[in-house]
């Protein structure tokens, strides 16, 4: 990687279809952002990596985008999912929203809830899933052997339909009924089962499927000292059974990942880093951005965010390569080399930019 004036740019080589393709992704202070104190744009000559804002709200998370390039958003601090059009506008989707997190669309184009337990009373501590064409919402679980959940994070759904959430604890510990904080599968029969656990795992946070639903990622981020900042993989049988843990990719002692996501590549794009360090053990070693890395752990470039904190990112565009991320009040907007793996096949909206 080799940097280039104010606003650096960070080459890496992807294959596609036998040929090289020599990809760029910028980054540095003069690249598009949101001044955090002034809330305006930054001028920037990039065209088409750097990050710029496609709105402002409070604590965002959790953003997953439907076949016609609107974007759903989780605004937890004030309790409710919020539906970014392709023309920019911007609507409530759900109030309250039973402190969501993470989310993501199926196949069939259902929509996925985390409801947490942070930011606030109120929270649902389950997983829910809304149905667009039957216009239902549902609670596919909110025990486990008839123990709550202690705040579902994040979310993904493999070709089968199977569901994996993660379901850590980030806020008040003293309301949790169980010690375990864990990773879990829904099966097509609605069964739930507890695949991943400590120690295996310290404090589940993003968790991504690959394409062919034989691989999954998991960000272990606990910000405690001596917690994990990392990323494992671990293959899936055909029942969806993990095995064959290994380390991706370590961020200590830096702030470690939240949400992730993959490319059609299989890269993933994980969104870690602070600007300003919360603990004594918490370093400002990784900067906030969206790390891109191979399936091995390889880094290949990073997007930077200069907001606290950056949380989480989806993939859309006509082409799949609008990246949008979470971070503190704001929802990002960038463009990518690498087409994102998304649930659709095909995308109906507007707004390839």
């Amino acid at each position: 990687m080799r940097l280039s004036g104010k606003c650096g740019v960070g080459f890496f080589t992807t294959r596609r279809e036998g040929s090289k393709n020599r990809k760029a992704i910028f980054f540095g202070k003069d690249c598009a952002f949101v001044n955090a104190y002034q809330n305006v744009l930054v001028p920037s000559s990039v065209t088409d990596a750097g990050v710029k804002p496609a709105t402002t709200i409070a604590f965002t998370e959790g953003p997953a985008v439907d076949a016609g390039g609107n974007v759903y958003f989780s605004d937890i601090m004030n309790n409710r999912i919020l539906k970014l059009a392709p023309d920019g506008t911007r609507s409530v989707f759900r109030e309250p929203s039973f402190r969501t997190n993470g989310q993501t669309f199926d196949q069939r184009g259902r929509l996925y809830h985390c409801e947490g337990s942070e930011f606030g009373p109120g929270g649902g501590r389950r997983v829910t899933r809304t149905d667009f064409t039957k216009n239902t919402y549902e609670v596919l679980t909110d025990r486990y052997e008839g123990v709550r959940y202690n705040s579902p994070n994040d979310i993904c759904v493999d070709g089968q339909g199977r569901v994996y959430f993660t379901d850590p604890c980030y806020g008040d510990r003293s309301i949790m009924e169980m010690e375990i904080e864990g990773v879990y599968r829904i099966d097509l029969d609605g069964a739930v089962k507890r695949t991943l656990a400590q120690p295996a795992i310290h404090r589940p946070n993003g968790i991504a499927v690959t394409q062919d639903s034989r691989r999954l990622y998991v960000v272990d981020s606990c910000p405690v000292e001596g917690g994990n900042r990392k990323i494992w993989a671990f293959d899936l049988d055909a029942e969806g059974n993990l095995s064959d843990q290994r380390l991706v990719y370590d961020f200590a002692p830096g702030r470690g990942g939240d949400g992730m996501r993959l490319d059609i590549e299989g890269n993933l794009y994980v969104a870690a880093g602070v600007m300003a360090p919360r603990h004594r053990w918490e370093t400002a070693d990784v900067p906030p951005a969206v790390y891109i890395m191979t399936p091995e752990g390889r880094l290949l470039g990073r997007i930077p965010v200069y907001e606290d904190l950056i949380t989480n990112l989806a993939f859309g565009g006509r082409d799949g390569r609008t990246l949008y991320i979470t971070a503190g009040k704001t929802v990002f907007t960038t463009r990518v080399p690498v087409p994102g793996q998304v649930a659709y096949p095909s995308w109906s909206g507007s707004n390839d930019k």
